[in-house]
């Protein structure tokens, strides 16, 4: 963070996709994320799986030698629907339980071009900041211009008084 030497960040969340989209930069830049993690001694903290992009940035920064934390459900754990879990594999009961074990095991947020559940996990961290539940960062990785008409239409919620411009 510019400007804060005080915080420092050990264990970064990556949200995104479990398919590796349709262009090859997503999966690359994935893969990249991970290997920076690795370089920084940043520890992963991730929805578990090993397929798509949450594969690529789990299975990169496992490599470079971070801790990788992979959250799953345990309905979805007992049917490998998303694979193999790198690293340590914590099971939990419910997609909210894995949310909240995911936020208290990180210091700030990634979200990769991603789905649905991509979007539910960001815009729910970021409506827990907006109501001061937490101050962690959390940032897109807009690759390609993913995030492109996401971002206009936050843009025009703040014009329109639904969102103020801090959040």
């Amino acid at each position: 963070m510019a400007g804060s030497s005080s915080y420092q960040i050990k264990n970064i969340c990556v949200f995104g996709g479990s398919s590796p989209g349709k262009e090859i930069e997503f999966l690359e830049s994935a893969n990249h994320l991970g290997q920076v993690l690795a370089e920084r001694k940043i520890h992963l903290v991730y929805g578990g799986g090993s397929l798509g992009l949450m594969g690529g940035v789990s299975i990169a920064a496992f490599l470079g030698g971070s801790q990788v934390l992979g959250v799953i459900p345990k309905v979805l754990a007992k049917e490998d629907l998303l694979g193999k879990t790198i690293g340590e594999e914590l099971q939990v009961s419910t997609m909210s339980e894995r949310l909240n074990t995911m936020f208290k095991h990180a210091d700030a947020f990634i979200a990769l071009p991603g789905g649905l559940g991509t979007l539910e996990e960001i815009f729910h961290i970021s409506s827990w900041a907006q109501l001061y539940i937490h101050h962690k960062p959390i940032g897109l990785l807009n690759v390609n211009g993913f995030y492109d008409k996401l971002l206009s239409f936050l843009d025009h919620a703040v014009e329109q008084k639904f969102l103020t411009s801090s959040a």
